[in-house]
């Protein structure tokens, strides 16, 4: 079967319009879906939700002799050669997962796109496959997951995307190889992969990307097992994590690029492969940035992935949940930067998603039915924004910035329309917006109005060489960020 797909993923490069080159697939153009949805929600859900211990990486240390996980699954689950990974998978029952009701709360959370994860770096499958056995339709919750809920999203008017870490699992249950552990019988073999070992120390070997290469076997499954994905539930957003950076990948990136395009065409669908640091050449797919943001607004439309989260992606029982207002503040940062926020949620085994993780979906959905239009459809402005609060550039910094002030204001806008975001109100009622001052000409129509969006009150204000000064004192204050309309 990999032999028939990998011959049709030449013919459909053949028959164009994409090519396997960079070159020709400089000719790629971010969705117009994309570049106004602006939110979406990503989801990790698999196997690791079962022991909900630490965070999705479960599987890779539990095997890793002297860590946490390692000692937590002795005392829990016994030793390794007796109670393996692939021992949770008759524990992973999904009996209560309700697609439909998942779709209705993303619906209600106000995004525009859903993307589950299809396979984890665990090299399990949420969908139906021909390319192996150890799959959520086979094993655990005999159901097609990915299918079912592809169906419920796209019923509610949501475009669907998919992720795959396929990649990772070259290396991921290398520990098992240290151990007296299951990942050494070659009866799961075909589930456990190459397991190669990893190196921790000064430097780990999985993340030197010119060496540890997977084979030409390896690397030619990675693309079948995603163009089957692609092939079977039409993806218009497939979503990729760091590690096909290593260098084996640049010609099946190519590859997966030009057929994932071209199906597309077919189709007449719009999608977006994301990718993150250089893995692809910019401009051929759309830049990621895992739980990190832009310091200033990017030319090129990106995407910051971070979770409810501040300590796992996959559910476990001891989060450390965020605030849903610093969610908000964050979307409306990413919004003002060109961007788009994937915002994550896990699951429990069962298939209910936590009550504390619906609530803030709940939250945020509530506040985007008022400020909505200053986010979808928007586009940056001249300056992203103005205000003390630095937002640190790069991944893995959701946690490192301060909290937002009233001094803190971003913009997006549409045709004559500005939207000012104001991420907190101010202690005296009163806005001073520095940017739309006359002598920096940012702003050279004059202003008609000044609306707060969701209050039937008006503000006072008035012009000024300093800026543009709002008083807010005959409105409501609110608990979140808030949006000044500006005609």
């Amino acid at each position: 079967m990999k032999k028939e797909i990998m011959e049709r993923i030449e013919k459909v490069i053949a028959a164009g319009p994409f090519r396997d080159s960079w070159e020709s697939l400089e000719a790629y153009k971010a969705p117009k879906w994309y570049v106004k949805g602006k939110f979406g929600i990503f989801i990790h859900w698999g196997l690791y939700s079962v022991p909900a211990f630490s965070n999705e990486w479960y599987p890779h240390n539990m095997y890793r002799k002297g860590s946490v996980e390692y000692e937590h699954h002795l005392a829990k689950w016994g030793a390794h050669d007796k109670f393996g990974y692939k021992d949770f998978i008759p524990l992973f029952k999904a009996e209560k997962f309700d697609p439909a009701a998942w779709a209705d709360l993303f619906k209600e959370s106000g995004a525009r796109f859903v993307v589950p994860v299809a396979e984890h770096h665990d090299g399990f499958q949420l969908y139906k496959s021909v390319l192996s056995k150890w799959n959520a339709f086979e094993m655990g919750p005999k159901r097609n997951i990915i299918g079912e809920l592809a169906d419920k999203v796209r019923d509610r008017g949501l475009v669907f995307g998919a992720s795959s870490h396929r990649a990772e699992h070259y290396w991921f249950m290398g520990f098992g190889r240290d151990i007296q552990s299951d990942v050494q019988d070659p009866a799961y073999s075909d589930f456990y992969g190459p397991a190669a070992k990893p190196i921790y120390g000064p430097s780990r070997d999985f993340e030197n990307y010119a060496t540890s290469s997977p084979d030409r076997e390896y690397l030619e499954d990675w693309l079948a097992r995603t163009c089957e994905l692609i092939d079977l539930h039409k993806p218009q957003l497939l979503w990729f994590d760091w590690w096909i950076m290593n260098l084996s990948f640049k010609p099946y990136l190519r590859k997966l690029a030009a057929y994932y395009y071209n199906r597309a065409a077919e189709w007449g669908l719009e999608v977006a492969i994301n990718y993150k640091f250089d893995a692809f050449p910019t401009g051929t797919a759309v830049f990621d940035i895992e739980r990190g943001q832009q310091a200033g607004i990017r030319s090129l439309f990106w995407q910051n992935d971070t979770s409810v989260s501040k300590n796992s992606w996959g559910h476990i029982r001891n989060h450390d949940y965020k605030v849903p207002n610093d969610i908000i503040c964050d979307l409306v940062d990413v919004v003002s930067k060109n961007g788009a926020l994937l915002l994550n949620v896990g699951p429990r085994a069962d298939g209910t998603i936590p009550e504390e993780e619906q609530s803030m979906l709940r939250g945020i959905g509530a506040w985007l039915k008022v400020n909505g239009e200053a986010i979808y459809d928007a586009s940056y402005w001249k300056v992203f924004g103005e205000g003390p609060t630095k937002v640190a550039e790069g991944a893995f910094t959701d946690t490192s910035r301060g909290a937002f002030t009233s001094m803190d204001i971003r913009f997006t806008s549409k045709g004559d329309t500005l939207y000012a975001s104001v991420l907190k109100w101010p202690e005296y009622d009163t806005v001073l917006i520095k940017s739309l001052a006359p002598s920096l000409g940012y702003h050279p129509k004059p202003i008609r109005s000044v609306e707060l969006l969701g209050s039937k009150r008006t503000p006072d204000w008035k012009l000024e060489e300093k800026g543009l000064t709002v008083d807010l004192s005959a409105c409501e204050p609110t608990k979140n960020a808030f949006v000044l309309r500006i005609t």
